[in-house]
């Protein structure tokens, strides 16, 4: 007899071992993607650097039409530096032009941290003839 009490049932669940190597399976897989997510980062970041030098070379060629010379001086130039990330700002680059004279110059991009941990900082550099290059890899 029931006594109008239904029977015990079990429920079908997952035990907590194997919830634990689920996670660990995941875990394994993430760590795996994570190298792979880092260069993502890296590459993306140094879209930054590009856009900023090919920023930095109109304005030294607008410089150097209206002034047969190209500047050193980025002030000089309209250049402005954003706050960079030790600043407290959003710019992971220092911009810098490197030289300039009267046919050419040559601005510099370095980047202010190791976005993919490697010990290597980003660097890029564009000169007059707009030749966009990295100098040193990421």
């Amino acid at each position: 007899m029931h006594n109008g009490t239904p029977p015990t049932q079990r429920l079908k669940a997952f035990t907590l071992t194997e919830l634990l190597i689920a996670l660990v399976i995941v875990g394994v897989l993430v760590y795996l993607a994570l190298p792979d997510y880092s260069q993502v980062v890296a590459n993306a970041k140094a879209t930054e650097a590009k856009l900023q030098l090919e920023h930095l070379y109109s304005l030294e060629t607008t410089h150097f039409y209206e002034h047969s010379r190209y500047a050193a001086d980025m002030q000089e130039l309209g250049f402005q530096q954003q706050k960079t990330v030790l600043e407290g700002g959003h710019a992971n680059y220092r911009i810098e032009v490197v030289s300039a004279g009267p046919n050419n110059f040559l601005a510099r991009a370095t980047a202010l941290a190791d976005f993919d941990q490697d010990g290597q900082f980003n660097v890029w550099e564009i000169d007059h003839e707009k030749s966009l290059r990295e100098v040193t890899p990421d």
